[in-house]
Parts: C-alpha cells; sequence; structure tokens
C-alpha cells in the first residue's frame, strides 16, 4: 500500500480516469459531461437532514443543563462523546470504502442517528446521554466520507461546486437545529427530541435511493498504482501541506465551535436575553455560516483555492477580535459577517487536500471531515472547563485571534492551473 503522503501531480487524467490502490476495486468512474443535479440535490438533501438532527445535540444544552445541573464541563464532554466517535471512525470508514465502496452503508449509517435519537429522548441519567450523542457521531462517521465521494462522483468535473453544494445541505441543517430547539424542544421538553427520529427514517430512504444510484457506477476492475510524475509536488511538500490544511481547518472549526456550543450561553449571559432569543441569534450564525459555505467551491473553482483559503480564514480576523466588544445588535451583525467569511473555507480546503492525494479520496475526506469534528469536540470541552475557571466572555476573547493561524497558507504548494 503506497504511503498517505506519495507525491503525485494532479492532472485532467488523474481526475476523471477510475483511481484505485494496486489489486484493489475502483470506485470512481469517468464524471458525466455536467452534474448529476438530482443525485446532488438528494445527498445535499440528505446531508441537511443529518446535520439538523445533530444540531439538535447542542441547541438543547440549556435543557439538559437546567435539568441535570450541569456544569460547562460536562457539557463540553457531550459534544467531545458525539464529536470525537465521529473523529476517531470516519478516517476508517474512508479508508475501507476506498478498498470496498459500500452504497447502502449511508442508510446503515442513519440508522445509527435514529436510534441515538430515540436514546437521547428518554435519558434520565448523565451517561445515556454520553451514549445517545455517541451513536448520532456513529451515524456522522458512516455518512461524511462516503456522501462526499458520491457528491465527487456526481459533480461532472465541478468540484468546488459538488462539494460546495454538499456543504450547504450540511450548513443550513446546522443552523436549523436551533430554530427547531426553540420553537420544539424548548416548549414540549426533552421528550420531544424523539419526533425528529422521523427526519432520520426520511433521511434513510433518500440514501437508500441513492445508494441503488450509486450501485451500478462501482466499477471492479484492477488498475495500475498512481504514478510520480515529473514536476510534482514532492512528498515533503505534501505531507507539509496537509498539515497546513489540518492546522487553517483547526482555527475555522475551533472558532466556529465556540460559537455552535456557548454563544448562547455568552447571549445570556452578557445581555441577559432569552434561552429561545438567544436561540434565534445562533440560527442567524449559523445561516450565515450556510450562505459562505455554498460560495467558497464556486469561487474556489474560479479563483484558485488558496487566495479563496487566505482571504476567509485571514479575511475574519478583525471582525473575531471586534466581537467580544460589541453590543447585542453589534455582536449579531458581526457574527454574520464572520460566518460568510470564515464558512467560506471549508469547500476549497476539503477539495485541496483531495487533489493533493487523489489516490487516497476516501481516506482523505474521513481524515478531515473527523479532523473537523474532532476538533470541535476537544475544542468544546476544553472551552468548558476554560468558562468555568474563567467566564465564557473571556473564552471569546481568546478565541477571538484563532483565525491569525491562517497566516500558515503561506506554505501551501501552488497546485496546477486546472486542478487549483
Amino acid at each position: 500500500m503506497p504511503p498517505l503522503n506519495k507525491p503525485v501531480v494532479v492532472s485532467e487524467e488523474t481526475l476523471t480516469e477510475p483511481v484505485a490502490v494496486a489489486g484493489l476495486a475502483s470506485a470512481v468512474p469517468k464524471p458525466s459531461a455536467g452534474p448529476a443535479y438530482v443525485v446532488l440535490a438528494g445527498i445535499s438533501f440528505s446531508h441537511f437532514l443529518n446535520d439538523t438532527m445533530q444540531s439538535l445535540i447542542a441547541s438543547v444544552y440549556p435543557i439538559l443543563k437546567d435539568t441535570y445541573a450541569l456544569d460547562f464541563t460536562q457539557i463540553g464532554m457531550i459534544t467531545l462523546a458525539f464529536q470525537f466517535t465521529a473523529s476517531l471512525l470516519q478516517p476508517v470508514v474512508g479508508h475501507y470504502t476506498d478498498k470496498r465502496a459500500q452504497p447502502y452503508s449511508l442508510a446503515i449509517g442513519m440508522a445509527s442517528t435514529f436510534f441515538g435519537l430515540l436514546l437521547l429522548s428518554a435519558a434520565h441519567r448523565y451517561l445515556v446521554i454520553l451514549v445517545a450523542a455517541a451513536l448520532v457521531g456513529l451515524g456522522s462517521a458512516v455518512f461524511h466520507p462516503e456522501s462526499a465521494r458520491i457528491a465527487r462522483l456526481a459533480s461532472g468535473g465541478r468540484y468546488g461546486f459538488a462539494q460546495s453544494v454538499f456543504q450547504l445541505g450540511g450548513s443550513f441543517g446546522t443552523s436549523m437545529g436551533p430554530v427547531l430547539a426553540a420553537l420544539i424542544v424548548v416548549p414540549f421538553g426533552q421528550g420531544s427530541i424523539a419526533w425528529f427520529s422521523s427526519i432520520a427514517f426520511l433521511a434513510i430512504l433518500i440514501l437508500w435511493r441513492i445508494g441503488r444510484w450509486y450501485a451500478p457506477q462501482i466499477t471492479t476492475k484492477k488498475v495500475a498504482p498512481v504514478h510520480t510524475q515529473p514536476g510534482g509536488p514532492s512528498s515533503r511538500r505534501v505531507a507539509v501541506a496537509l498539515l497546513v490544511l489540518v492546522a487553517l481547518l483547526f482555527s475555522k472549526q475551533l472558532y466556529v465551535s465556540s460559537l455552535s456550543s456557548y454563544y448562547i450561553f455568552y447571549l445570556i449571559d452578557r445581555f441577559g436575553v432569552s434561552t429561545q432569543a438567544a436561540q434565534i441569534y445562533l440560527f442567524i450564525f449559523l445561516a450565515a455560516n450556510a450562505v459562505g459555505a455554498f460560495f467558497g467551491g464556486p469561487l474556489g473553482d474560479r479563483f484558485g483555492r488558496k487566495i479563496v483559503i487566505w482571504i476567509s480564514i485571514v479575511g475574519a480576523l478583525p471582525f473575531t477580535l471586534a466581537l467580544p466588544h460589541a453590543g447585542l445588535a453589534g455582536s449579531a451583525v458581526l457574527s454574520v459577517i464572520i460566518g460568510l467569511i470564515i464558512s467560506s473555507t471549508t469547500s476549497s480546503i476539503i477539495v485541496f487536500a483531495q487533489e493533493l492525494v487523489p489516490h487516497r479520496f476516501g481516506m482523505i475526506s474521513g481524515v478531515f471531515f473527523g479532523v473537523a469534528f474532532g476538533i470541535g469536540g476537544l475544542g468544546a470541552a476544553v472551552l468548558g472547563r476554560l468558562a468555568d475557571h474563567t467566564s465564557i466572555e473571556f473564552v471569546y476573547q481568546v478565541c477571538a485571534y484563532l483565525p491569525a493561524i491562517g497566516l500558515l497558507a503561506v506554505f501551501l504548494p501552488k497546485l496546477p492551473q486546472h486542478a487549483r
């Protein structure tokens, strides 16, 4: 098996021909003349449903905190149980599906989310809450690597666009969690979470149908390994670039995690708003994230992913620095600007990494989606601990400097014009 950081040149042939490890089955056929919009819409909508259910966990934190007298450290551990499960398993799933594509694994994985929601709605002990969160995380681990592969398969060569459409569904799903929590879970209590299992059932049906489309696309022939071509980046450059991309994702995801997990408490603590009002403000931020995530991919296709990464991460720094010092209205405006800018980098980072190591597409997708979840979970736990010992306001003052890590983008290599 070739090493993960094996140097490659990203050429049109590399990106459009079936790619597989020597002796293993290929799961990437030639793209069609244009994007398969129905499939992209289906996988994006499934991402919407998946992340809507996942975002409910963070959105019901105030209810769980009051009901079970949890501190911020315990709240952070719930996020860690959910996101670390996904982080640990996504690269494993991606590595396995690189060798054997599993067209119906998405529907099976969604069943884990289905049972996790039912368990969360009935949980009356802290340990059971952690198990329920971990089950939802397991569903995410199965969903993301293979669904990202399907999005690329249906891209028709417009990889950034397809990744953005895929990310758009997830981002809007994440933004819907606080709204649904404010409208349903807060008035009707923890047991109402079970109602959202119907969303999981709908997602299972859609993903099963997508699996039927995906299954005939899978070829079963042996393909020669990808070879290094003259002028390609060295193994060291590839390894450094991957580490830089992980660091950039760290700065972006940890900041977004700080707002997703604790923004509600920040608004309540500093401005005295109600829980429902705070959830609406969180929705505004997450909706801005969704819009930014959509435009980032096409902009990367048009102008190059490296420039989009530069602008989206470093460009958010002045606004993140201003957020801890703004009033309520100013915080809402700044959160929208930050969400639009900082979220536009996600598609570019993932596609950049995929183009660096195209012969490990599933594993790279799993690693980066997994890193995003893992960083969010670990960061939420650390930030919760910090908030318990200082204050929520201090946490946001510290997190304001995270986008400065985006300066590391200077170490990213320049990709060929057609693959940028």
